[in-house]
């Protein structure tokens, strides 16, 4: 048996993917390709059909054709073998079977291939052993990679220092000429409003407002902070030391660098700068203030259908973007329930707020802080804990049944009255398998991920159109724990607490300044264990 080609085409005979084992032209094997949609008649069961030279051994996937050319002396079982091989190939590297899909997995598609043919032979191996051999790790590469690394943060470190011998001698020569401390304040600028700039972004992460003698960082230093950077972060000097100024931990050993050493090779330790945690890009405020009211769910669900731990935890941000504007003080109601225990700020005038629902500073002199990065500035937080089901968003059930060779599962959604959800995504693992799952039936969108093993269900809103749902597919037979942990991901615009901005007082004369609220419940952990 000789393969002169495999080749995926479309019905009118374009070639998406091709690759050929022997000595051949292009067109060669353009116009064998071009030819096969022409011998290839309609309502025959065939699969193969020859030609003058050579012989088409195809199978029709969705609108596409799998084709393997060989000569008319191959043997015709050993074809058939090697064309079943390849079509349980294509599904796991192509992410649809449409000629996008394919076009995206040519490169993975061909070393698949490879793998399985050889010099036009059939190899003797099975989908596990190709795939294995496809993403097999190299050891070189790998020392290559950290060898370049190390190099490139040799480099910064040095661009570091001579950044700062160049920054050590303008001061030194400035002072020598001038004497004076103005000039060496006027050097030094850029480096104070970045150091001022980090205290800043310490201090908003941690959700406070300064220390505990006063609220946050006065006057003189919020007028810093707002100006534009003289120097980049990194030439900053080194900040006073203080609580709240750890930009980092220590670094943690690199395990694959460990094992590296082991076995006997040099590597230079990476030294990564440490980083803030990105959040998800929130759009950037327009409005002169900005109130955001988060609520995040923590839920597990047994298998049962029994809640196992239920937690939700909230915070009132505040965001200003001029001065003018942080003269203020927030009016709220929430929706008294008794279940959520709500904590103010420590700069924040406590009895206000027990007694009137307005969120304002002990001193109401002070401006709140202004341009802060992130969420803002926290206000108010709150927690929940301790709910029945009758709490829950969304609940859901599974019922997997092994019938013979196939096992049937059945998935299930009830959601809330009191919720509308949106962007639901419901992701179930599956066991390793050779073809796609037989979804029978479904409300809303399906997608199966083949590189993780994970089936997604996907419905954009769920609202009173569709306050329950159901799913059912099909797989080979497997142990009914393989589709669990089950696990939820969707956001609301309304909250358990039901907190809402009614107003915002200005506390000096002058209009009321004009304010946004945003509203969102998102899930952080929600799992069917």
């Amino acid at each position: 048996m000789v393969v002169l080609a495999a080749s995926v085409i479309s019905k009118s005979g374009k070639v998406i993917v091709s690759r050929q084992f022997v000595d051949m032209t292009r067109y060669r094997i353009e116009g064998l390709l071009a030819a096969f949609p022409k011998l290839v008649g309609t309502g025959k069961q065939h699969t193969f059909v020859e030609a003058e030279n050579v012989r088409y051994v195809y199978q029709p996937i969705e609108t596409l054709f799998l084709v393997v050319v060989t000569n008319k002396q191959s043997n015709i079982l050993e074809d058939l073998e090697t064309l079943r091989l390849l079509s349980k190939l294509v599904p796991e590297y192509a992410m649809g079977l449409d000629e996008e899909g394919i076009g995206k997995a040519a490169f993975e598609l061909i070393f698949a291939f490879d793998e399985v043919i050889s010099l036009g032979h059939r190899e003797n191996v099975t989908i596990a052993q190709v795939k294995q051999y496809c993403e097999m790790e190299s050891h070189e590469e790998k020392l290559h990679k950290l060898v370049i690394e190390s190099k490139v943060h040799d480099v910064k470190e040095v661009m570091k220092r001579k950044a700062n011998e160049i920054d050590r001698s303008k001061i030194e020569k400035t002072r020598g000429d001038k004497g004076g401390f103005m000039s060496l304040q006027s050097m030094g600028s850029g480096r104070i409003e970045s150091s001022l700039s980090d205290i800043a972004i310490s201090r908003s992460n941690s959700g406070g407002f300064g220390s505990g003698s006063g609220f946050g960082l006065n006057s003189d230093v919020d007028s810093y902070s707002t100006k534009p950077k003289g120097r980049p972060p990194s030439a900053a000097t080194a900040p006073p030391k203080g609580s709240g100024m750890q930009l980092g931990k220590m670094k943690k050993s690199n395990p694959l660098l460990e094992s590296l050493k082991a076995e006997g090779e040099v590597i230079v330790d990476e030294v990564q700068p440490a980083s803030l945690k990105s959040k998800s890009a929130a759009p950037p405020p327009t409005d002169p203030i900005t109130l955001t009211v988060e609520e995040k769910i923590n839920v597990s669900l047994r298998r049962d259908g029994a809640l196992s731990s239920f937690d939700v935890q909230g915070q009132l941000s505040l965001q200003i973007l001029e001065e003018k504007d942080a003269y203020i003080q927030v009016q709220v109601e929430s929706g008294g329930n008794p279940g959520i225990l709500f904590k103010t700020h420590p700069n924040i005038n406590k009895e206000l707020f027990a007694s009137e629902n307005i969120l304002g500073l002990k001193d109401p002199n002070r401006p709140f802080p202004i341009g802060q990065l992130g969420d803002g500035v926290g206000l108010l937080k709150w927690r929940m804990q301790g709910a029945d089901e009758s709490a829950l968003p969304l609940t859901i059930n599974c019922w997997p049944s092994v019938s013979g060779n196939d096992t049937y599962v059945n998935i299930e959604y009830e959601a809330s009255s009191v919720f509308d959800l949106q962007n639901v995504v419901i992701s179930v693992p599956l066991p390793a398998l050779r073809e796609v799952p037989n979804v029978r039936q479904i409300d809303g969108e399906w997608r199966y991920d083949s590189r993780n093993s994970i089936l997604e269900w996907s419905v954009v809103l769920i609202d009173n159109s569709n306050r329950s749902g159901a799913m059912e597919f099909i797989v080979p037979a497997t142990d009914p724990s393989n589709f669990y942990p089950i696990s939820v991901r969707f956001s609301a615009n309304s909250t358990f607490s039901d907190l809402k901005v009614v107003n915002v007082l200005p506390l000096k004369q002058g209009p009321t300044p004009k304010y946004t609220q945003r509203i969102l419940l998102q899930t952080e952990n929600y799992q069917v264990v």
